[in-house]
């Protein structure tokens, strides 16, 4: 943001709140900005549903506007790189806030498309904070509300056991995946306040990159479940994530509830209201100091049955999801950086260079039986591949990204146009690949990492608050920015909004020159055996 000034904003029946206009170095007024805007009432006590905003409340007044000019809460987390530093004197477990960003000039017929924007970080980490869209939405044609939610990540986001699912169902609540859900509270929110900012509550695109990915990708399959009187996603974008698996089951979160207890030294013989309400008065300092501690590291979604289908591979394998997709014409843009594994394997590398490591850590992400199925492939022999230097770094990293993008996206795609009930929803896929970076990228990640994870915002953000040079707005503006516009806007007949691409295997790539071309796929084999190889360890693991 180069300078900002105040501007107030009534919104109706929800009062008055106060925000920035947002200008660049020109002097050009880009947006209007209003940070913390509350979605959600925080809950009574941790790991309990957030709650909608009563219908009677208000932000602020016209003599006293809500301050909305800096940004949301900062759940708990550990810090990573540069791009979450750890600062628990700013946590806030109250973290139910988005930041929205909004364009200047006259609302048009029916209100500006809307882009709600979900940050990653692992699920572990993360702030929309770190995201800015002025000048996406400032200085190109992309004209949309766009919409960034905080929400409870790591432990606080996403964990699991027995003890809290009774808890719950004490108070008529489901338990685990309390992101996801405060993910969908903010949909939700945003489709019944959005108006208020001019924005079109019936065109919402829900994208997200790395974990955000991933949630759009669950929050998608949870949206197509519900009747069409209380489905809210028109678009999704997928940027550099895919679905990986079927998550774990409640038994094997228990075993990370257990250890994490162990680890702070809360006896498991305890009644389980007295471990809960130990864990309830743990600082979350310690919370997050003795996560980092422990073999099950990673918080990550729980098959719950309730927000999570136990069912949910099988409809992409039956042609389920696929049909209800056509059904809706939600598109979906999906696609991966070149080299992914860079950046992956920085995330809480296995603890020595071995092969036994290397499956500890895949284990505190995926279950069991997944991870076994994936060493067998991989490493059939249990040496080191040749085109691996080492377990804790290289092979984890290729291997991590893999599961998160290259192969599984594929797989995701393979089960979109060729499940068993032969439904093809390839009209409604658009891959792309990344190959060039913007020089400002250097600021924040190593130039001999190439196009690594994150390596693309300031493609997919015009910039995200650093300079793009004159040339790279107009590589970005023709690559993606302008038909991302197009995508959301959903003006197009036909659905082709300049993409280019032809069936699932087309791929739209930015070329390292900073050319566009649609190259056929080379990796659809290999990602469509790595999927069908897990998607058969799934089946076999549900017969046993």
């Amino acid at each position: 943001m180069a300078t900002t000034r105040k501007t107030a904003k009534s919104l109706g029946h929800r009062g008055t709140i106060q925000g920035l206009t947002i200008s660049n170095d020109q002097n050009q007024d880009l947006c209007t900005y209003y940070g913390g805007v509350r979605y959600a009432i925080k809950p009574s006590e941790r790991w309990r549903r957030a709650k909608p905003l009563p219908k009677t409340y208000t932000y602020g007044t016209t003599e006293n506007p809500a301050d909305c000019t800096t940004g949301a809460g900062l759940c708990p987390q550990p810090g990573f790189l540069n791009l979450s530093p750890e600062t628990p004197e700013i946590w806030d477990e109250d973290c139910f806030q988005c930041n929205v960003w909004v364009p200047l000039g006259d609302v048009p017929e029916g209100g500006w498309p809307v882009f709600v924007f979900l940050h990653g970080g692992w699920l572990q980490f993360g702030t929309p904070n770190s995201f800015n869209a002025a000048a996406l939405i400032g200085e190109t044609d992309f004209k949309c509300v766009v919409v960034m939610p905080a929400y409870r990540v790591n432990l606080f986001g996403f964990l699991y056991s027995v003890e809290l699912e009774a808890d719950a169902a004490s108070v008529g609540e489901s338990v685990g995946n309390h992101g996801f859900w405060d993910q969908r509270l903010a949909l939700e929110w945003t489709r019944e306040n959005v108006g208020l900012f001019g924005g079109d509550s019936g065109n919402i695109t829900i994208s997200g990159y790395s974990a955000g990915a991933n949630s759009v990708f669950h929050q998608l399959a949870y949206d197509l479940r519900q009747p069409d009187s209380n489905s809210l996603v028109r678009n999704a974008c997928i940027w550099s994530n895919s679905p990986a698996v079927q998550p774990k089951q409640p038994t094997e979160t228990q075993n990370q509830f257990n250890e994490l207890l162990t680890a702070l030294n809360i006896p498991l013989s305890l009644p389980p209201r007295e471990k809960l309400s130990r864990l309830r008065s743990t600082p979350a300092k310690t919370l997050i100091d003795t996560t980092k501690t422990l073999a099950l590291s990673q918080f990550r979604p729980t098959t719950d049955g309730t927000f999570i289908s136990p069912t949910l591979f099988e409809t992409l394998d039956t042609g389920t999801f696929a049909s209800i997709l056509l059904s809706r014409n939600v598109k979906i843009m999906i696609g991966e950086c070149a080299d992914e594994h860079f950046l992956y394997n920085t995330w809480f590398p296995p603890k020595a260079n071995t092969l036994s490591a290397l499956r500890t850590r895949l284990i505190a992400d995926y279950p069991e039986h997944i991870v076994d199925a994936l060493i067998a492939m991989y490493y059939p022999d249990g040496k080191l591949p040749s085109h691996c230097q080492n377990w804790d770094v290289d092979a984890w990293g290729r291997c991590y990204a893999d599961m998160q993008v290259h192969k599984i996206q594929r797989g995701f795609l393979y089960a979109l146009t060729s499940n068993s009930a032969g439904v093809d929803a390839s009209g409604l896929l658009y891959r792309y690949r990344i190959e060039w970076r913007a020089k400002c990228v250097a600021l924040g990640i190593p130039v001999e990492w190439g196009v690594t994870h994150s390596s693309d915002y300031p493609i997919w953000f015009y910039g995200n608050g650093k300079g793009l040079e004159e040339e790279e707005k107009g590589v970005v503006g023709r690559a993606f920015i302008g038909p991302l516009g197009s995508f959301v806007q959903r003006d197009v007949g036909g659905g082709e909004f300049g993409w280019g691409t032809r069936g699932p295997r087309s791929i739209r790539t930015l070329k390292e020159n900073g050319n566009v071309d649609i190259v056929k796929d080379e990796g659809w084999e290999d990602g469509v055996r790595v999927w069908r190889n897990l998607r058969d360890a799934d089946k076999g693991q549900a017969e046993l």
